[in-house]
């Protein structure tokens, strides 16, 4: 396999009739995805999704690619193809519109009408253009295919890339349902007639890469969503994903069956359920479907609540129930059914809500303990199925965190695709394709953008760092009166702090060695502001890191009198 490394430099102009490859986010990490296709000075995007912060991102909304990559060459993009509705590959996308809002979006149906929802939010109003399977559009040099694939949310899409340089298919998220919802399975039959004209590079979904077997259909759970249903004694509040189509169809078909009412709560949940329903993606029951007015009124044991959260997010519908922060008070004899997978790094805010909610009396229903969701990305059995049947000459694992690319890469080689051939880059490693054969030809410099409330790409490492210590460690505030005439230090220092458990008392022994290192620093000459600063850090630093084993933040004033 090919690693990439920290030593590789910027790459050189690329060949002609070469093809490049650029992800700019969705290698090593599961959000983000982004790919910028580039042949004869064009570039084609495929995919422009966020990611969502983790607990070293305190205050940030979302995470975004990065964009730098394209700057100056605003004009060579012809076209962003978007494989599905997921906010991890859709999100992003106003972000990048602003820059330039004419670049045309290609997707299916349900996709262009969730982010066209979404860009409506942003005053954006974009130029989009409807595919489906079978479909061939030509944009600049890219002859593009598209190719029905199964995933957790309807009209999803693979695409298959023509150039005069070399093919590449793209999966996107999928998965092999043989017995889907919506009965719309992977087109493994196009998959084998595209392997059959030659996929020079297979850029193939990761996320499942790890487990064994096949991943289980979706219809299999519905029993266990029935018996959630049946055995509920009072109201059932059931938590997934605002884009899960299939999985709130389910709810909408127990609830029918057991005679329950049901309404959606959180504007994302009800204007993506909305749309999918407008669509005919989403069969709603006569009847069913209430507004929460209308269902409060009801007796509980024919209450269904579908909200959001089901990833612990703080401001989310059960989140802020678990919290007793919300209109809807769950108690004793409720059932929450958590209906989705844990994302990597929400698992402690998940386990926070559930400890929450069952602390008030709720029965909660998770993966953990029931059957209640399968997951939308192909395993291992899967993806060997998929390389036998397309036979590429060159694979390129995405969509994952680096165990994942690293297992999927293991899969392309145990088919027989030559481990040189198999490319593990992550974000920002250039891949170029020449005379049919992948390679890595470079780097650049791509890094985290992030959302910060109003702000977009202020946000710095460093500010993150100081939000993290003033989590974490505290702070120490020094206020110090100098004498403008004298430089001697006229009043204080006055030490005060906040997130320490020690009582302030034990500064105390911190203020004769203060004294002594300003009166020594006076002595030397010392009479710039930030350079007596810098002596009130390391003389506090020194002491706190020392007798309370604590690295606050430590915030020196020094004023002039």
């Amino acid at each position: 396999m090919s690693h990439p490394h920290p030593e590789l430099t910027a790459p050189g102009p690329l060949a002609k009739n070469g093809v490049r490859v650029v992800a700019l986010g969705g290698l090593g990490e599961v959000g983000r995805n982004m790919a910028v296709v580039e042949y004869a000075g064009k570039l084609l995007i495929i995919d422009c999704g966020v990611l969502f912060p983790e607990d070293e991102h305190p205050g940030v909304d979302l995470i975004l690619p990065d964009f730098e990559y394209l700057e100056g060459r605003w004009d060579d993009i012809v076209a962003i193809v978007l494989t599905h509705g997921h906010e991890d590959h859709i999100g992003a996308v106003p972000y990048l519109l602003r820059r330039k809002g004419d670049i045309p979006l290609i997707g299916s149906q349900l996709t262009l009408a969730l982010i066209e929802a979404k860009l409506k939010e942003h005053r954006i109003k974009p130029f989009t253009l409807g595919v489906k399977e079978g479909d061939r559009e030509t944009f600049g040099p890219f002859d593009c295919e598209f190719i029905a694939v199964n995933h957790s949310i309807p009209d999803a899409l693979a695409v298959f890339v023509r150039t005069p340089g070399g093919t590449l298919l793209h999966t996107g998220d999928f998965k092999m349902d043989q017995v889907p919802l919506d009965n719309r399975i992977t087109d493994l039959r196009a998959f084998a007639r595209v392997g059959e004209e030659g996929v020079d590079l297979f850029m193939t979904d990761s996320t499942n890469a790890e487990m064994p077997g096949f991943t289980t259909a979706e219809r299999n759970i519905a029993p266990a969503i029935e018996r959630v249903f049946h055995r509920g004694e009072r109201r059932i509040i059931v938590a997934c994903f605002s884009s899960h189509v299939h999985r709130v169809q389910q709810v909408l078909d127990a609830a029918e069956e057991s005679g329950r009412k049901v309404a959606m709560v959180g504007r994302s949940m009800i204007r993506n359920m909305g749309i999918a329903a407008d669509l005919g993606y989403l069969r709603v029951p006569d009847g069913v479907l209430v507004d929460l007015g209308r269902l409060a009124q009801l007796p509980d044991d024919q209450q269904v609540l579908i909200c959001t959260g089901s990833q612990g997010e703080p401001m989310a519908a059960l989140s802020r129930m678990a919290n007793r922060d919300h209109k809807i008070d769950v108690g004793e004899g409720d059932t929450v059914l958590m209906a989705s997978s844990l994302i990597p790094g929400n698992e402690n805010a998940v386990y926070r809500v559930i400890n929450g909610l069952t602390r008030l009396g709720a029965k909660v229903v998770h993966k953990g303990n029931a059957m209640v969701h399968v997951s939308g990305h192909a395993s291992a059995g899967e993806l060997l199925y998929c390389y036998n049947i397309v036979r590429p000459k060159n694979v390129m694992p995405v969509h994952g965190e680096w165990r994942h690319l690293v297992a999927n890469g293991d899969l392309a080689i145990a088919t027989g695709v030559p481990a040189e051939n198999v490319i593990l880059a992550e974000d920002g490693v250039v891949v170029d394709l020449i005379d049919g054969q992948a390679r890595i030809a470079g780097a650049v410099d791509v890094g985290y953008i992030y959302v910060d409330g109003s702000s977009v790409g202020g946000t710095t490492e460093g500010l993150l760092k100081d939000r993290r210590i003033l989590r974490d460690e505290g702070f120490v505030t020094v206020i110090l009166v100098r004498d403008a005439s004298t430089g001697k230090v006229a009043a204080g220092p006055e030490i005060q702090t906040r997130g320490f458990a020690e009582d302030a008392a034990v500064f105390d022994k911190v203020r004769p060695r203060l004294e002594a290192a300003l009166e020594e620093a006076r002595q030397n000459g010392v009479t710039d502001t930030h350079q007596l600063q810098q002596v009130i850090r390391r003389t506090v630093g020194s002491f706190v890191g020392g007798k309370l084993r604590r690295r606050p933040m430590i915030i020196p004033i020094v004023i002039d009198a």
